[in-house]
């Protein structure tokens, strides 16, 4: 619902630990709900769970719980891969040890992973109520699952961790910094076959959401009725001034660039989503290796989401076409989706994201990063499908 506030938005809350420390207990409780299965057995979690709720005094958060790091066998080897991917989304990390024993080697990988990746963290001794063993040279919480001691202390401490200096930033903008009160801008929506059905997707309800907080006037419409938004043609405008702005789905970005005049600034919501998570300056700089690709070359699609594939969906069927035709070449083409992205980038040449607005930024600069270790360009969707219809320098002008 467009009132909610969408998971990719929200502070991520991640709980960590070595098996039978206690993260389900504590997670419940700190949740108020029977989130996660608990047993006095160790392994009981087997895969990541996620709680989207309010969480006071943070407001909206997922919280997950994730599989004991310390797994063994091939099951548990899984396991401590979906907890590694977990790691990649945290914007908090909660280590929760056996309060009744000193740190594990496995806890201290984990708190190694956290500095890392710059992930701020706290180290929680659960188990209270059974007595602590001696203090080690980590600083922590002291907390009770069982009885609830602590666990008011823990929900502040983590709000704190996300106020100090270099933690909270600026808020981030999908496109009002670029629009002024009283700012016309039209929003390009086509609805074809591959539209969700009876709704807007998320990027298109969140500029329009932006664009009214900086108190712009957004105009919806379809690519079919765009000349007629605009005047173009020779038709009759329905605008009486020009927008300062036009997006588009980067679908109908030919047809739309061959309407809108050059003097009014064009882009895409994938553009727009790109700059919003970080990582359209990465997309820009690998934007050349799409003229070294070769037949045979592989080729990985990665998006966000895992919505039903429709019969000309633009992951696994347009941008194939339009990457093979544009460089008359047949590419080997691997695709992913939702929270799946491999840590081992060795065969690719190319990795083409979506504007991931189903991510965290965390996730997709995660992503990013992955790519960029590994050499492989790292390209969003916007910003290829705009070079290969020649107007990628217009497309990303209004940003710069």
């Amino acid at each position: 619902m467009m009132n909610e506030t969408p998971a990719a938005e929200r502070v991520h809350i991640a709980f960590f630990g070595c098996r039978n420390a206690g993260k389900s207990s504590l997670v419940n409780r700190v949740t108020g709900q029977s989130l996660s299965v608990v047993s006095p057995h160790a392994g009981t979690t087997t895969d990541p769970v996620y709680k989207t709720m309010e969480l006071l005094p943070l407001g909206p958060v997922v919280i997950i719980d994730t599989p004991g790091a310390d797994d063994v066998g091939d099951l548990g080897g899984l396991r401590v891969e979906k907890m590694q991917q977990v790691l990649r989304r945290a914007d908090v990390a909660v280590l929760v040890v056996d309060g009744a024993a000193p740190l594990q080697d496995w806890d201290r990988k984990l708190i190694e992973e956290f500095q890392e990746r710059k992930i701020p963290y706290l180290i929680v001794r659960n188990k209270a109520d059974l007595g602590l063993a001696a203090d080690d040279d980590e600083p922590y919480l002291t907390v009770s699952a069982v009885t609830g001691e602590g666990v008011e202390d823990l929900k502040k401490q983590i709000a704190a961790l996300l106020e100090e200096p270099g933690a909270a930033k600026q808020r981030r903008r999908l496109v009002a910094d670029l629009l002024a009160p009283g700012d016309a801008v039209v929003l390009v929506v086509p609805i074809d076959e591959s539209a969700p059905k009876g709704r807007l997707i998320l990027p298109q309800q969140q500029v329009i959401r932006d664009a009214l907080e900086a108190g712009a006037i957004p105009v919806v419409c379809r690519d079919t009725e765009l000349a007629q938004v605009l005047g173009a043609g020779g038709a009759a405008p329905i605008l009486n001034r020009p927008p300062k702005l036009v997006i588009t789905d980067s679908q109908a970005f030919r047809q739309v660039a061959e309407i809108v005049p050059e003097g009014i600034a064009l882009t895409s919501f994938s553009i727009l989503m790109a700059r919003y998570k970080g990582f359209l300056e990465a997309s820009l700089a690998g934007i050349k290796a799409i003229h070294d690709l070769k037949d045979g070359d592989c080729v990985l699609i990665a998006e966000g989401c895992t919505h039903h594939r429709q019969c000309n969906d633009i992951g696994t069927v347009k941008i194939p076409g339009w990457l093979r035709k544009y460089r008359d070449a047949d590419f080997v083409i691997e695709t992913t989706s939702g929270k799946e992205f491999p840590e081992d980038l060795g065969s690719y040449r190319l990795v083409i994201h979506c504007g991931g607005c189903m991510l965290n930024e965390r996730e997709v600069v995660s992503r990013m990063q992955i790519a960029a270790r590994q050499g492989v360009p790292f390209l969003n969707y916007g910003v290829l499908i705009a070079e290969m219809n020649g107007i990628l320098a217009r497309s990303v002008a209004p940003l710069c």
